[in-house]
C-alpha cells in the first residue's frame, strides 16, 4: 500500500491534503473556491467535522476529525451494511470527484484535475494536532501568497477567531490554545 493512504476511521483526526495533477492549478477564480467549500459542506461534514482548511491555487489542507461511527451510519442509513471506512472514504472521494467534473465542464477539460489517491495522515497527539492547525492556517504565507495569513481569504483562520463555529468546529479549536488570544499569538509566532 502506497505512503498516506491507509483507510479513514471514525473518531480520528487526520490532514487531508492534495495537489493538481503535476502541481496544476485546482482553483482558477473566486467562485472555484467557494464551491470546493460548498462541497466539503455537502459531502465531508456528514462523515466529518472541519477543524482547519486552506485552500491554495494549485494545493489544499484540510484538518478533519472524522465522526463516530454510529453518527455516520444514521448520515448513511441506506448503507448499512457496508464498511465504515468505505462510506468515509466514498464521500472523500464524491466530493474531489464532482469539483474535477464542474472544473472540466466549465473549462472544457478532459483531463485530470487531482493527483491520486488524495493524501491523508493520521494525527495521534495534541501537539501534532496543535501544529497541523497553526500549519494549515499560515499556509498562504507559507507559500508567499500574502504577508498576512489573516486577510487571506480562503482559510479557516477568520471564521475560527470569530468563532462562528458553521463550517469550522473554532469552539474546539480555540480550546487546544485556551482562549482566543493564545491562539493568534501563536499563530504569530509559528514560523512558517
Amino acid at each position: 500500500m502506497k505512503n498516506n493512504i491507509s483507510p479513514l476511521k471514525p473518531d480520528h483526526f487526520y490532514h487531508i491534503y492534495n495537489r493538481g495533477i503535476n502541481g496544476g492549478q485546482l482553483f482558477f477564480n473566486h467562485q472555484n473556491y467557494l464551491y470546493f467549500l460548498k462541497l466539503i459542506s455537502e459531502k465531508i461534514k456528514p462523515v466529518a467535522e472541519i477543524h482547519s482548511y486552506c485552500l491554495l491555487q494549485n494545493h489544499f489542507h484540510i484538518l478533519v476529525r472524522i465522526k463516530s461511527e454510529d453518527l455516520i451510519r444514521i448520515n448513511f442509513p441506506e448503507k448499512e451494511i457496508s464498511q465504515i471506512e468505505s462510506i468515509i472514504s466514498q464521500q472523500f472521494s464524491n466530493t474531489f470527484n464532482s469539483y474535477s467534473q464542474a472544473i472540466n465542464k466549465h473549462f472544457g477539460r478532459t483531463r485530470k484535475l487531482f493527483e491520486l489517491p488524495f493524501r491523508r495522515k493520521e494525527i495521534t497527539t495534541e501537539q501534532q494536532l496543535v501544529n497541523i492547525i497553526l500549519y494549515i492556517n499560515k499556509n498562504a504565507e507559507k507559500h508567499k501568497i500574502t504577508n498576512d495569513f489573516l486577510s487571506y481569504p480562503y482559510s479557516s483562520v477568520n471564521d475560527i477567531l470569530k468563532e462562528i463555529n458553521l463550517f469550522v468546529e473554532s469552539f474546539e479549536v480555540i480550546s487546544l490554545f485556551n482562549d482566543k488570544d493564545n491562539f493568534k499569538l501563536a499563530l504569530q509566532n509559528y514560523q512558517v
